[in-house]
This record gives C-alpha cells, sequence and structure tokens, in this order.
C-alpha cells in the first residue's frame, strides 16, 4: 500500500502541490499537517503514518525534508519506517530505500553523519554562547521569578494566611514557585534570626 506524508512549516507552503503529486503516485492514504503549520500537529500526523503502515507497505513524500525539521528528525522518522518494514520513497529523487538500494544506504549514513555534526555545532555554539555571556558578567541560569521586593510581599501575605492557590494567582506564578518563593524567604528569616541572636549573646559576654 502507498501512504503519504505532507507536511507544512510555514503559511505560505502550498499543502496542496503536495497533495496533488502524492495523488499522482498512487497514494491510497495521505497523512497531512495542519495548513496553519503547527509543528506539533505535523508530528502527531508523522506518528499516526508510522502506526498505520505495515510490512511491504511505501511511505511517499515530496522531499526528504518533509520528514522533520532537523537531520536527527529526519533520522528517526526513517528507522521508523523501516522498523515497520515499510519503504520510503522520496518523489523528487533524492532517496529509495526499496529494495535495499544501496546508494539509499549510503545516503542514510551520509546523512547521521550530518546529524551528528548537527548537533555537535550546537553544543558548540552553546558553550560558547555561555562563555561569552560569563566573561560579560551576564547570568545564564534560570532568572527569579519574582523580584526580591515581589518575594517579599508573597511572604508577608502568606504569613497573614493566604493560600498558595490564592498567591499563585494573585502573583501570576506557578504552585511550585509559591512554595520556593516561601521556603527561600524562611531560610532568609532563619539566618537573619541565627545572626541576631549571636550578636545579642556577644553583647551580653561583653556586658
Amino acid at each position: 500500500m502507498k501512504v503519504g506524508f505532507a507536511r507544512v512549516s510555514t503559511k505560505e507552503q502550498d499543502l496542496n502541490i503536495q497533495l496533488s503529486k502524492l495523488d499522482a503516485h498512487g497514494c491510497e492514504k495521505i497523512f497531512q499537517g495542519k495548513q496553519s503549520g503547527a509543528s506539533i500537529r505535523n508530528e502527531e500526523k508523522l506518528k499516526e503514518l508510522i502506526d498505520f503502515i505495515r510490512e511491504g507497505d511505501e511511505v511517499i513524500v515530496t522531499r526528504l525534508d518533509r520528514l522533520g525539521r532537523s537531520l536527527k528528525s529526519i533520522l528517526e522518522a526513517i528507522e521508523s519506517i523501516h522498523k515497520k518494514g515499510a519503504c520510503l520513497n522520496i518523489i523528487d529523487g533524492s532517496l529509495n530505500t526499496k529494495n535495499d538500494n544501496p546508494f539509499a544506504t549510503a545516503m542514510i549514513n551520509l546523512c547521521g553523519v550530518f546529524a551528528q555534526l548537527e548537533r555537535d555545532l550546537i553544543k558548540a555554539r552553546t558553550a560558547e554562547g555561555r562563555e561569552e555571556a560569563k566573561a560579560k558578567g551576564k547570568h545564564m541560569g534560570r532568572l527569579p521569578a519574582l523580584s526580591d521586593k515581589q518575594a517579599k510581599e508573597l511572604y508577608k501575605d502568606k504569613l497573614n494566611g493566604e493560600s498558595i492557590s490564592a498567591l499563585a494567582k494573585k502573583y501570576s506564578v506557578s504552585r511550585p514557585t509559591v512554595h520556593r518563593t516561601i521556603e527561600r524567604m524562611e531560610q532568609k528569616n532563619n539566618k537573619q534570626k541565627e545572626m541576631l541572636c549571636g550578636l545579642i549573646k556577644s553583647q551580653k559576654l561583653t556586658s
């Protein structure tokens, strides 16, 4: 059975062109993303296709990049198709895995090399960005959800009896953030109390 997949990444892309080509190649069933180009919708439809296909089926797409937004995701899609015992046919002629085509095998291996290179480059750029930001004194970790002033106000409201849910809604943060803020303020207050007690104790000893 010939099964087609049409993917849209932006509103400008014409989904109808893909569908026409898939119909012309005899696809009996076609899975397609939305014209809105929502990535998650495309991935859901691709998963539906992989769940649907059976051994001996032929998956047809117009171009290789219709299978994913990165080389990694494309390779994962190809692997999933092959695991189901189906083959992949790209209409533009870039790849056809039917009958254990040696050229197709070489192409997939080459894609694997470039996918690894892609991951390495992303890691390298991220590391370089962190080092550059660190050199400039920028903070790279997660920023506090609330300012110090807001944290103090939240803690005061909690002491006055407001619930966690009410505080989360009031300050437009999640419940875990409220819990973390309260815990942080309590730790801060405990440290201040310890310092005060230590100061009082030292004054008594010197008096």
